[in-house]
């Protein structure tokens, strides 16, 4: 049976520098889900030419923009890479040089150059749920994504915040908080 072997993280995109390559279409769609989700992210985007729907989006996230031909010197000080161009060539020269550097990188819609992939995010408050369909149908994450965000009530973040309030408030070693916290959201899972 076949199964998705990846490992979801949740990065602190304001603490690292990701790098988009390519100003279309595709470079506007990354960027968006990246700040839909992650508004503080810090980015920097490489192209020769930009749309004005993507310059605009970038402008409004506070994105640098370097309207130059991508180059392996834009990946210094870069942690994640994302290639979007319409070039086959210059992403797959992006692949190589990320490879030679140690960078995670996405090349969009080719998914055996890619480390990660974006997938479909849900957000209510401090509750972000991630969905991966690795790599097969983004259609599907998406779909996913919209059940998500109709089933998880808009105000979860208040529980989130009273369980983290009590939390606080527990004695005794890190097990016996554990299993005290356990035992108060084991109800959650019954009542779904």
């Amino acid at each position: 049976m076949e199964r998705n072997n990846l490992y979801p993280i949740f990065l602190k995109t304001a603490q690292l520098e990701v790098l988009i390559v390519g100003g279309g279409f595709v470079a506007e769609e990354k960027l968006h889900f990246l700040t839909k989700s992650s508004p503080d992210a810090k980015v920097t985007i490489v192209t020769p030419m930009i749309r004005k729907k993507t310059l605009d989006l970038a402008k409004r996230f506070g994105a640098k923009i370097v309207l130059k031909v991508y180059s392996r010197k834009y990946l210094n000080g870069k942690h994640i890479v994302v290639a979007t161009t319409d070039s086959p060539q210059v992403n797959e020269k992006v692949y190589n040089d990320c490879r030679k550097q140690n960078k995670l990188v996405n090349v969009a819609d080719n998914p055996p150059l890619c480390d990660f992939y974006m997938g479909g995010i849900v957000t209510k408050g401090n509750v972000k749920v991630a969905i991966s369909t690795n790599g097969k149908s983004p259609t599907t994450a998406k779909r996913l994504r919209q059940f998500f965000e109709e089933v998880i009530p808009d105000d979860i973040h208040k529980m989130v915040q009273n369980l983290n309030d009590f939390r606080k408030t527990i004695k005794g070693d890190f097990e016996e908080k554990v299993d005290k916290m356990n035992e108060i959201t084991e109800e959650l899972v019954k009542s779904a």
